[in-house]
């Protein structure tokens, strides 16, 4: 009888949800310790526990974002600021007020879960969150990924943003006027967030961090799409780079402070983490290479689409039936020598991330100050067979800023931004591919992560800065004679194995990708010496 009598202790009946027009919930749960989220959502049935402690959910149809799914409120506060397109979809006002209608009466009723938390380690930037859930899981998640935030006064949120996650409502794509019964929408003017017919949770996680880079850029704060880590010395380091490039897993480095893994801001006094956790992909995770992430999955974590042995409860990261994108979320605290102000200096060094698939990038290049703002807005990877449903060959992925699906502003915006930051710091700007070299997928073989990590450490020590540079002959790219722990025939890949004219036809086929996506960008808004900083066809 312990165990229910517990349960019944974590209901909060003072909180008052009226503010947000949930008048008559049921049980509202809110700012619980993570045993508590843990044994809520055990006693609802929304998950198990694995044997390392982490709990374990299930995320049923959509086991990723849903972007098709997401829209802005066209209201006339921020409507003239938005860039309007696929990736920002536009709903009328009235369309989100009906919407709102009825998620907010799917709520009523319903055992509520709320936590509150904030965005932003720098004070001056800090946006508090409060995020209400019909799961109990997606407050566990929630805690763990924002930091910690006033509690116990609706103050807190009054000038901040609320997220409604309604997982269990679905949409009537005719008379909601959405495209499906799954539906993200932002409503920017009043800091409101209305998330349902999905229960990934990552939704919510980017969610926050798209109205941050609405938010921050109008203070005048570059908002970025990276991990950062801080040296003994004290010196700053950002890894920029798309999903399964290796940012989460380059900047977990033991003999660094981690900031953050993903999303960062960076201010007049700095740069800091906007979140107060970190959200790692684990497909094939292993303990050998990647310690400070298999550690740091435990109790208070939780784990997404993740197979378990039915007998031993232990994950199994290479089983991908459910999903590719398994994933884990925990707070910072789990890290052993995360930097605990989430805060940095003024970074020496930035790196993008690439995984190049066709064989044509070298593994490690150093940027001019042009060449690093035509990368960063490509924002260039590639995607391989096996990692989504239909992809045979290598496809050519351009995620402008490295963050496309997030930012609401036109890019121009944020690479400005980004330059000045560079510009004004004196920071060097280096290309990285975690890729294949040696041929492309399927012929080549992938760069070794110790040789990757090898480059990275060089980097950061400065070992490479006084390093005979030579460009490349197709994207102009300077390359190191040598670097210390890494064969030095690597460092060409245009130089090594294969048959040359081959090399040849890979490279100028993705020299012309490249250049067909920089088309978008219009001639006033990218610089011309930016523009000729691409590839050579």
């Amino acid at each position: 009888m312990l165990f229910p009598a517990v349960l019944s202790s974590n209901v909060h009946a003072d909180l008052d949800l009226g503010r947000h027009g949930i008048h008559y919930p049921g049980a509202v749960h809110y700012q619980l310790a993570p045993a508590a989220w843990v044994e809520l959502a055990l006693a609802r049935g929304e998950g198990v526990l694995a044997a390392n402690g982490a709990f374990v959910a299930h995320t049923g149809t959509h086991t990723g974002r849903s972007p098709k799914d997401r829209y802005l409120v066209a209201e006339p506060l921020s409507e003239r600021d938005i860039r309007w397109g696929p990736t920002n979809r536009p709903i009328e006002p009235g369309v989100f007020e009906h919407l709102l209608h009825r998620a907010l009466a799917y709520l009523q009723g319903r055992d509520l879960f709320v936590c509150d938390g904030s965005a932003c380690a720098d004070p001056e930037s800090a946006v508090p969150v409060r995020v209400i859930a019909d799961k109990a899981w997606h407050a566990l998640f929630a805690q763990a990924l924002l930091r910690d935030g006033e509690s116990g006064t609706d103050a807190a949120c009054e000038e901040g943003l609320t997220v409604l996650c309604a997982s269990g409502m679905h949409a009537d794509p005719v008379l909601d006027g959405t495209r499906s019964d799954t539906f993200i929408v932002l409503h920017l003017a009043r800091g409101l967030v209305l998330i349902g017919g999905t229960e990934y949770a990552g939704e919510i996680k980017k969610a926050v961090f798209s109205v941050l880079n609405y938010l921050l850029p109008l203070r005048g704060v570059c908002t970025m799409h990276c991990a950062a880590n801080v040296g003994p010395a004290g010196d700053s380091a950002l890894f920029f780079g798309l999903s399964g490039t290796g940012k989460t897993t380059l900047s977990a480095d033991p003999s660094r402070r981690l900031i953050g893994d993903d999303e960062h801001g960076w201010s007049d006094a700095g740069i800091f983490n906007i979140e107060g956790g970190c959200y790692a992909k684990t497909i094939r995770l292993s303990r050998e290479g990647e310690p400070q992430i298999w550690d740091a999955i435990r109790f208070g974590s939780v784990l997404e689409n993740v197979v378990l042995d039915p007998r031993t409860r232990q994950p199994d990261y290479d089983d991908e039936r459910f999903t590719e994108n398994t994933r884990a979320a925990y707070p910072l605290s789990h890290i052993d020598g995360a930097e605990p102000s989430s805060r940095g200096a003024h970074p020496r060094t930035i790196l993008f991330l690439t995984c190049d698939a066709f064989g044509v990038l070298p593994p490690v290049s150093r940027l001019t100050p042009e060449q690093a703002l035509y990368h960063f807005l490509s924002g260039y990877t590639a995607k391989v067979a096996g990692t989504e449903a239909g992809v045979r060959e290598p496809e050519a992925t351009f995620s402008t800023c490295f963050a496309a699906p997030f930012l609401p502003l036109p890019p121009a915006r944020y690479a400005e931004l980004l330059a000045e930051r560079m510009r004004t710091h004196g920071s060097q700007v280096w290309l990285v591919n975690t890729g294949w070299i040696d041929g492309p997928f399927g012929r080549g073989r992938r760069i070794e992560l110790a040789h990757t990590r090898a480059l990275v450490r060089a980097i950061l020590a400065g070992a490479l800065d006084d390093a005979v540079f030579t460009p490349e002959p197709y994207f102009g790219l300077l390359t190191p004679a040598s670097c210390p722990d890494v064969p030095q025939e690597l460092l060409r890949p245009h130089e090594i194995g294969g048959d040359g004219d081959d090399y040849e036809k890979r490279a100028r086929h993705l020299a012309e990708m490249f250049h067909a996506n920089f088309e978008t960008y219009h001639a006033p808004d990218v610089p011309e010496a930016v523009r000729r900083a691409g590839p050579r066809i």
